[in-house]
């Protein structure tokens, strides 16, 4: 499914190009975890996981949070989210987030490679070496990766090539596969901030909702 019209270039650029990550900007797990603290999830992301534009406690790795306390399940989140970060940032800082030892890893990157037209080989490339990394870990974390889809301004080819990726990558390595994080959040009225790209609180919300449907699986 090609997500809807009301995605703007304009507003595509204002993902690609929003809050420059900067130290300040990264929200960094806590400690590496003893055995008496709760093991961590950490939610690897762009400004989509970050929350922009939101209160912390608004966007989808907190309001997992919430679901998992509810659950009654012994993990604690860390959002490790950073606006405009393309998948090559992502590897370039996985193997600081990994020394967090966490149990779980939840890998959202690929946006802003997709706003920006940047190869897929090269996006697909990036996510293995993220799983790659976090599967020298002994032992290794759980891994669930999210998936994104691409506008088709490139072309219909590069948007089938970039959607594709993500359910190879998770067949190759046997991880689940959330198959597209803004799953009735895109281009719809009330799920999208004013600048038609990042999601309001409803938003967060639907995708908290959608993610958790893959990860519950995972915890329990």
């Amino acid at each position: 499914m090609i997500l809807r019209s009301v995605y703007t270039l304009a507003a595509l650029a204002a993902l690609a190009g929003c809050d420059q990550p900067s130290d300040e900007a990264i929200r960094r797990p806590g400690p590496a975890a003893s055995s008496a603290e709760r093991p961590t999830i950490i939610f690897l992301g762009t400004s989509l996981t970050a929350g922009y534009g939101l209160d912390p406690d608004q966007a989808y790795p907190a309001l997992i949070q919430q679901k998992i306390d509810a659950a009654g399940l012994s993990y604690r989140v860390a959002n490790a989210g950073v606006s405009s970060e393309t998948s090559a940032g992502a590897v370039r800082r996985i193997d600081w987030l990994l020394r967090q030892e966490p149990a779980v890893l939840v890998i959202e990157t690929g946006a802003n490679d997709g706003l920006r037209g940047l190869s897929p080989d090269s996006l697909k490339a990036n996510i293995q070496a993220i799983i790659d990394s976090a599967r020298a870990l002994s032992p290794p974390p759980k891994i669930v990766l999210v998936g994104m889809r691409a506008l088709p301004n490139y072309g219909f080819a590069y948007a089938r090539r970039f959607s594709r990726l993500y359910s190879d990558l998770a067949e190759a390595n046997d991880v689940p596969l959330v198959p597209f994080l803004l799953e009735d959040v895109a281009g719809r009225e009330g799920m999208n901030q004013s600048d038609g790209i990042h999601p309001t609180a409803a938003g967060q919300q639907r995708m908290a909702e959608t993610v958790w449907r893959v990860l519950e699986k995972e915890l329990r």
